[in-house]
């Protein structure tokens, strides 16, 4: 093998998860953080768990909403313009 191109391997190495689990691995970084382990992972504890680290849940909900409040504006708006049609088809016969 050639020499000084491998990266420096750490036999220590830890992982630490946000539930605060603490796990010791090898591994060529010699500190990682991450979200989730097998100690608060839903498929391994049984317990659910919501993680929304970018808030597209969030998003979602915000455009679903909107969505809501467009589609009850434009069924008043059709509604309105029904009922004046029928005005004005009323009037123009009754002349």
């Amino acid at each position: 093998m050639k020499q000084g191109i491998h990266p420096t391997y750490f036999k220590e190495a830890t992982i630490t998860c946000s539930c605060g689990a603490v796990l010791k691995t090898g591994s060529t970084v010699e500190t990682m953080r991450t979200e989730i382990c097998s100690q608060c992972h839903p498929f391994y504890t049984g317990k659910k768990k919501f993680i929304d680290a970018t808030g597209r849940v969030d998003r979602f909900k915000k455009l679903s909403e909107k969505s809501v409040a467009k589609q009850a504006l434009l069924l008043k708006t059709t509604k309105a313009k029904k009922t004046e049609t029928k005005k004005e088809k009323k009037s123009t016969s009754d002349k």
